[in-house]
């Protein structure tokens, strides 16, 4: 493995190009080309519990969901970032590198990225038209926050624990929060 430098700059279109070629995934801020950590198991676990219950529901309606792999366009030629899971309900998402118009984005948070998920990026995310919902999940104990857009344009929070129903609206989803903690053990 070729070791990269502490800071990669590149443009974006060089960085759409380069990207898709590396073993590991990268995302883009402004010019700077910034590593993702590897997840712990339990990170991983509710990663997949999540996008099972989702892509389960999802089966029979014209929404896609897509776990880790997939970026998102935040800005065009300036940010694009990697979700634990988006899912996008917009015909216009057709291109097979990134999705553009998400309806839906969850992040699993961490200890290393947690406050970068509240925080920077949440501000990005807030931009699209498209996006409806914001979750976050805990990874340290049961937990998960839905920022939810009302009518008048503005974020609403909402708090759920282990025996809560999660409901998505924007994909008119409900799941049991136990569910996402299936196979989580807690210290």
């Amino acid at each position: 493995m070729v070791a990269l430098p502490d800071r990669l700059l590149m443009s974006a279109e060089e960085y759409l190009t380069w990207e898709p070629t590396q073993e590991e995934r990268y995302e883009y801020w402004d010019g700077e080309v910034v590593a993702m950590s590897g997840g712990t198991r339990n990170h991983n676990r509710i990663t997949f519990n999540f996008s099972k219950v989702l892509d389960d529901a999802l089966v029979d309606r014209p929404c896609e969901m897509y776990m880790a792999d997939v970026k998102v366009q935040v800005e065009p030629g300036r940010k694009y970032f990697y979700p634990d899971v988006v899912v996008t309900c917009d015909d216009r998402d057709n291109d097979p590198q990134l999705v553009q118009f998400p309806s839906l984005i969850v992040e699993v948070l961490s200890p290393s990225t947690e406050a970068l998920d509240r925080g920077a990026k949440f501000a990005k995310y807030r931009q699209f038209s498209t996006l409806q919902e914001y979750v976050l999940v805990q990874v340290e104990q049961p937990g998960v926050e839905l920022f939810r857009r009302n009518e008048q344009g503005l974020w609403v929070l909402s708090e759920y624990g282990l025996g809560d129903t999660l409901r998505l609206e924007s994909v008119d989803v409900e799941i049991a929060i136990g569910q996402l903690y299936r196979q989580i053990q807690f210290s």
